[in-house]
């Protein structure tokens, strides 16, 4: 399995999304826009394109943020969902799948910084690829939008202040607004690089503190990760 990160900063590290990748022997390829890296050609080499978050939104332009090129971020996620590759976007990156599919972005209801529940829908709960994760899961969160929705989309799961936590947009292309990739090497990256969000937790609902965000386990939630991130893997090598 040929696995290629698009990574835009690096506190918005794969982190447990690398780890499942590294334990399975699996190759790993990085476009780390941050550094200059450029996105690759062609999908040919690729089995599985994991698009990562960040600050930035579909909307920002290469004026704004030079390191970030959204069209061709989605140029290269058509290229993969047309090939046949898996496609994961997380929170940004689940954002611009949407956007790739003709569906645009949108601000979520809330902002949601900490580890909350998110909840199996119908579609979700009747998906073999979710059934481990039960009808509740707390997961991490770290987002102010949240993805569109294509006409085929199936919404997975849902939080108290977001419509849209994960969507199936195929059988091979998720959207995870949701942050289940976190670990606590990752969480201290994201703190010290979100002050300005972090002091303003008491107006807000869903946006815990430091102290509160660095005493979670994360541990559960990554392996409900990993257990999924397996069966997709054997889906498109059964596939092939």
């Amino acid at each position: 399995m040929r696995i290629h990160f698009v990574v835009h900063e690096y506190f918005e590290a794969p982190g447990a999304y690398e780890d499942w990748a590294n334990a399975r022997g699996y190759q790993t390829t990085f476009s780390r826009t941050y550094l200059g890296d450029k996105l690759p050609d062609s999908v040919e080499g690729i089995d599985f394109l994991i698009v990562m978050g960040g600050p930035q939104s579909p909307a920002t332009t290469t004026t704004d943020c030079a390191h970030f090129d959204a069209a061709a971020e989605k140029q290269l996620i058509v290229k993969a969902i047309a090939s046949d590759k898996i496609v994961i976007g997380v929170c940004l990156g689940a954002q611009l799948i949407g956007e790739a599919l003709g569906a645009a972005f949108e601000h979520s209801p809330e902002k949601e910084i900490g580890k909350y529940p998110i909840m199996l829908t119908a579609e979700g709960l009747k998906n073999d690829k979710f059934t481990h994760f039960g009808e509740l899961l707390e997961v991490g969160h770290w987002h102010n939008d949240m993805p569109g929705l294509t006409q085929d989309a199936k919404i997975i799961a849902f939080s108290e202040g977001c419509p849209r936590q994960i969507i199936e947009y195929q059988s091979l292309v998720y959207a995870f607004q949701c942050h289940m990739e976190l670990t606590t090497e990752v969480v201290e990256l994201l703190i010290q690089n979100s002050e300005k969000d972090l002091s303003k937790a008491d107006e807000h609902t869903f946006v815990q503190t430091p102290e509160i965000l660095r005493s979670h386990d994360y541990s559960e939630m990554n392996n409900k990760l990993f257990v999924f991130l397996d069966k997709l893997a054997n889906q498109y090598i059964n596939l092939n």
